[in-house]
């Protein structure tokens, strides 16, 4: 390609006299004159000292904008933000979780097309930052390439974040003193990295590693390590590969690219989180994907990673006998996935894989296909009378597959946690939390306080929970979330009452609630949608524009009339 062929967007920023106060702003910056002529490459850094997930976010940039200098590009390093679901889980803050996926892509997007820059890297750590920076990059189909920050190292006695959730219900129970759960507290969360189980940050960066629009094992490196400061540098390599090479994320981002990564995320067992991420990733990259795809996929894919929270081990681990590049290998050698997907590296899923080595014999953290975990997905997508739009429930097979039991209903995720904390809720119960979802919140909150403290009180085989919310990865247990249609529109979820019977059947793919439809009916004449205090802001635009959780709760700008 000619010079300015590799600048097909910065060319318009900095050439001809005409942009001579543009070169002037950014001779500020530290552009120097060959820097004018050369592809400027966004480092995209989630950076902020919110969270320890993205902590150290800030020296991988600089890493990444250095790599790009040395390739024959310009780096040039910006920021966008980061909510920490950890922190403000089960606080109202909760509620900008979901949003900030929604902010984030659209600041990667701005700046990237405002500045001009012909290629991306975008370094994600929490939950959000990464569908968002996918969806970012598929919105501006300029050569890019996602880094993953990392995962944390495990806290004492292999402990995480949800040891500490826990540690909260297993006090509430008298099952722990206070000063054991001081100590849990202390010791869980060592440094820099993302939530360190098979939750949705490690899942989702699993994912978009099967999508392609990562760099190998870039999902399995942790935070504070010298592979995570190379897999930095490479990707900006990359980037001026692609640019070289004319490849763009709409290239890689096919519907087969997808369903790797739908494979990837049910055999790592991973977050009911990967299936409102993967279809709102793909809805940016103009791909039909949908619920059906989820079932259609998880019939043939078993579960054979034993991983936390259903399983035994931490993301850790599973890095230490080779990440997920072995198993992608299994798979595609099984044929489960599409060989001939492109990718980042601007060769194929099986070129990149060709020659990965299998995991030793000793290990057992992911198990052969003749010794599943479980025989097909997890990921249960479930209609029936309470979910005709569909609700994802995450089914490991420890709950058991069915689930019978009485509706106790709650109004908001806090007055669910007190009821359980203070020994309400009882063996039993299927416990409804309602108008939680992307309109009704506004903002989709997770309710890991609450199945955390079910698992701590011991009532994990005992108590169900269904929501039009949504769950954290670290959430397990009989949990059916993404309710559709969500309470807040008027969905069945808004009509259940105390006592109500609900049927929850992960074999036949149903949840119901034993009403009639004439009695359902006359409660609906009688519902009323309760009021709102949000009025204004960011929860009120996104409560305006969202889509429901069966679309990915995406944001929907109203038509324009032409």
């Amino acid at each position: 390609m000619s010079e300015k062929e590799l600048r097909r967007y910065s060319r318009v920023v900095v050439d001809g006299n005409e942009q001579a106060p543009s070169r002037a702003m950014l001779r500020a910056v530290g552009f120097s004159e060959e820097d004018f002529r050369r592809p400027q490459i966004g480092i995209a850094s989630t950076w902020s000292m919110v969270t320890p997930c993205n902590m150290h976010i800030g020296s991988l940039a600089e890493e990444a904008a250095q790599a790009a200098d040395e390739a024959g590009g310009k780096g040039i390093i910006f920021n966008t933000i980061s909510v920490s679901d950890g922190i403000s889980m089960g606080t109202p803050g909760m509620r900008y979780s979901l949003v900030s996926r929604e902010i984030i892509a659209d600041s990667i997007e701005a700046v990237t097309a405002a500045e001009g820059f012909d290629g991306l890297v975008a370094i994600g750590g929490c939950d959000k930052n990464m569908p968002a920076c996918v969806m970012a990059m598929a919105r501006l189909n300029r050569p890019a390439v996602f880094v993953y920050g990392g995962t944390i190292r495990p806290g004492a006695e292999r402990r995480d974040i949800v040891s500490v959730f826990e540690a909260v219900g297993a006090l509430s129970g008298g099952r722990i003193s206070d000063a054991e759960l001081l100590e849990v507290e202390q010791t869980a969360i060592p440094g820099p990295g993302a939530c360190g189980g098979m939750y949705t940050a490690n899942t989702m960066a699993s994912a978009i590693e099967a999508l392609g629009m990562s760099l190998a094992n870039s999902s399995a490196q942790e935070a504070v390590s010298a592979q995570k400061k190379q897999d930095c540098r490479r990707a900006s390599a990359a980037v001026m590969n692609l640019i070289d090479k004319d490849i763009k994320p709409l290239d890689i981002m096919t519907k087969e690219a997808f369903e790797n990564a739908i494979t990837v995320v049910i055999a790592l067992g991973g977050s009911t989180n990967a299936v409102l991420h993967l279809i709102a990733m793909a809805r940016e990259a103009n791909v039909d994907l949908g619920l059906e795809d989820f079932t259609r996929i998880g019939a043939t894919v078993p579960v054979l990673a034993d991983v936390k929270p259903s399983g035994k081990y931490l993301m850790a681990e599973l890095i230490a006998i080779g990440g997920i590049q072995p198993l992608m290998k299994r798979l595609l050698d099984r044929g489960m996935l599409h060989g001939e997907c492109m990718t980042v590296t601007g060769k194929t899923v099986a070129e990149n894989l060709a020659d990965v080595a299998d995991y030793s014999a000793e290990q057992d953290i992911i198990r052969g296909f003749d010794d599943p975990i479980k025989s097909d997905s997890h990921l249960a997508i479930l209609y029936g009378n309470l979910a005709p739009e569909g609700s994802v429930a995450k089914i490991s097979g420890k709950e058991g597959l069915r689930f019978e039991g009485s509706a106790r209903v709650f109004h908001s995720e806090e007055e669910a946690l007190q009821a359980i904390l203070d020994d309400t809720v009882r063996s039993g119960d299927i416990i409804v939390v309602r108008y939680e979802g992307p309109k009704g919140g506004p903002g989709m909150r997770e309710m890991l306080s609450p199945t955390s403290a079910i698992m701590g009180r011991g009532l994990g085989a005992e108590v169900a929970l269904i929501t039009d919310g949504r769950f954290s990865g670290g959430s397990h247990g009989f949990v059916v979330g993404h309710i559709s249609p969500e309470a807040a529109v008027g969905g069945p979820i808004a009509l259940i009452e105390n006592g109500d019977t609900i049927v929850i059947d992960a074999q036949s793919k149903q949840i119901n609630v034993d009403v009639d439809e004439g009695e359902l009916a006359r409660r609906r004449d009688r519902w009323h949608r309760p009021p709102s205090p949000v009025r204004r802001g960011a929860l009120a635009k996104y409560r305006a524009e969202v889509a429901s959780a069966s679309e990915g709760a995406v944001t929907i700008p109203p038509e324009w009339d032409e």
